[in-house]
């Protein structure tokens, strides 16, 4: 989901960082009415920049990473995951990967815009997890990521191959198959011990069904 140091031009660059800003800031009225999404949102940067170093691989014309974002939003909540992307995103530029520092915000958007509109089409009406319940939310989820680094691609300064972008979206099908298993392993891990103080203060499950 990564778009390369300049394939955008600075203008388009400066409006993305501006929009993921802002997008950003909204969500962070939230921490202060709660502040348990702070550790939250801290732990949901952590994971997702663990899972994101995990496996990296360049496919057509981005390249595929192993997310993580289904398992986190529905263990840390909405505003976490949220906050987290940008915050993770920001912590693999300054620790591993500094040319990416440049699309901060155009990364951060590329995951952030798809989890706002599952989170208001599908993640508000979810009560019970079950495998299609998460199949459902990845693939929309993951539907979305791909929309957006095909719409960063149409506005690249140099033309992309139609087959290239089909060739990323193409391999995400693969986490859509593969996430919601080690979402609902994880929930089924950790639901006998949310009594205890600590998972109280990180986590935000919904029961299984």
């Amino acid at each position: 989901m990564h778009i390369e140091p300049g394939y955008l031009s600075a203008a388009k660059v400066i409006g993305a960082n501006v929009a993921a800003a802002g997008l950003l800031a909204a969500a962070l009225p939230s921490l202060v009415k709660q502040p348990l999404l702070i550790p939250r949102t801290l732990a949901a940067a952590l994971f997702f920049s663990l899972f994101m170093q995990a496996f990296h691989l360049p496919v057509g014309a981005s390249e595929l990473h192993f997310v993580g974002a289904m398992p986190i939003y529905l263990i840390l909540g909405f505003v976490p995951t949220l906050l987290g992307f940008g915050l993770g995103l920001l912590l693999q530029g300054l620790l591993f990967e500094p040319a990416d520092l440049l699309h901060l915000g155009v990364n951060t958007l590329s995951l952030a815009v798809p989890l706002v509109a599952v989170y208001y089409g599908l993640g508000r009406h979810v009560q019970r997890l079950s495998i299609p319940a998460v199949l459902k939310l990845d693939a929309s989820y993951y539907a979305g990521v791909t929309l957006m680094v095909g719409f960063w691609l149409l506005l690249g300064e140099e033309a992309t191959a139609l087959a290239d972008w089909a060739l990323f979206a193409t391999s995400y099908l693969a986490l859509v198959l593969i996430e919601p298993l080690l979402t609902l392993a994880l929930v089924r891990l950790l639901q006998p011990h949310t009594g205890h103080p600590l998972l109280r203060t990180l986590v935000d499950l919904r029961a299984p069904a």
